[in-house]
């Protein structure tokens, strides 16, 4: 099952936040019950340049076999020590298309869900194509706020350039196909991507949302 969690830390803490994404990797990476994991910054995804970024919230999506005993990590329990609020969804993914850091992280399992959805996307952008991309994402980011069904979304990297990508929760599975094929801004950012090749690695997973603790 896949978890993710996103704190609002306190705003004394965020160099324990720096800190913290470069050194839970060798903690996760020693967690037997951890399959994969990405320490996240996160922003108002509007313009995926740095000065979207959130310096007071924080994530990580970590594959785990038992999310329970994950939730009493030590990671998980250092950072919430630093928050002043905590958000966490359970996840079974229902698609996913592409690769994260070379790897298929999120393996096809929930059928026939009806309930709110998640989507990631996320992706690895050329370094030559980074201009170009940050001018065509603003109405993109336009449509993706005003869509029908969707609950809430926000910005998500690994690095403050060059590694980007979205979370974002919605009603349904239609509602976001809705937004992904037929909004406008969207399908012209697909024929972009198509006609640029600004991606070196790109995901677009689904997943069916679980269980939610707390507000994102």
């Amino acid at each position: 099952m896949i978890v993710a969690y996103f704190w609002r830390i306190k705003p004394a803490a965020v160099p324990f936040a720096i800190v913290a994404m470069g050194f839970d990797r060798f903690f996760l990476m020693a967690d037997k019950n951890v399959s994969f994991h990405k320490s996240l910054g996160t922003g108002k995804g509007e313009t995926f340049t740095p000065s979207d970024a959130n310096a007071l919230q924080w994530g990580l999506i970590a594959s785990v076999e038992d999310i329970e005993k994950f939730d009493k990590s030590s990671v998980v329990k250092r950072w919430r020590r630093i928050s002043r609020s905590e958000f966490r969804a359970v996840l079974e993914p229902i698609s996913s298309h592409g690769q994260w850091a070379g790897k298929e992280p999120f393996v096809a399992t929930a059928k026939d869900w009806d309930g709110q959805v998640a989507a990631i996307t996320r992706a690895r952008i050329k370094w030559s194509q980074n201009f170009r991309f940050w001018k065509s994402v603003p109405p993109v980011t336009v449509s993706l706020k005003s869509a029908p069904g969707l609950v809430a979304a926000i910005g998500i990297g690994e690095a403050p350039i060059g590694l980007q990508g979205t979370f974002s929760l919605w009603e349904s599975a239609a509602a976001i196909r809705e937004f992904a094929y037929k909004g406008a801004a969207h399908q012209k950012a697909i024929a972009d991507t198509s006609a640029y090749n600004w991606y070196s690695e790109e995901l677009f997973a689904r997943f069916a949302l679980r269980e939610v603790r707390g507000a994102l």
